[in-house]
């Protein structure tokens, strides 16, 4: 489940299974360049040495991430991050 960070909200799931990663019922504060990040932690350096997955919609529930080669066992967090304002806007824990 996603947790707001930073004064951002961000609600909803991530879920890996097999080469995706699936948001569902996902919402957040809007921002002007919003991406996904598999990452281990929630702070600036985590982000840049996480893997990024893609741009993704605030507003759209329902997203999927395809993991392109990418091992989701090496990360514990996935990440809603503003790539402009370099700002952790919420993060779910992967179990």
């Amino acid at each position: 489940m996603f947790a707001g960070l930073n004064g951002k909200k961000v609600t909803g799931s991530a879920q890996v299974s097999g080469s995706d990663v699936t948001l569902s019922g996902f919402t957040s504060d809007e921002g002007p360049d919003l991406h996904v990040y598999l990452t281990n932690g929630t702070d600036e350096a985590a982000v840049s040495a996480g893997k990024q997955l893609g741009a993704v919609k605030f507003d759209k529930a329902s997203q999927m991430f395809a993991l392109s080669g990418v091992d989701a066992a090496g990360y514990t967090t996935v990440v809603i991050h503003c790539d402009k304002a370099k700002a952790v806007f919420g993060a779910a824990k992967l179990s």
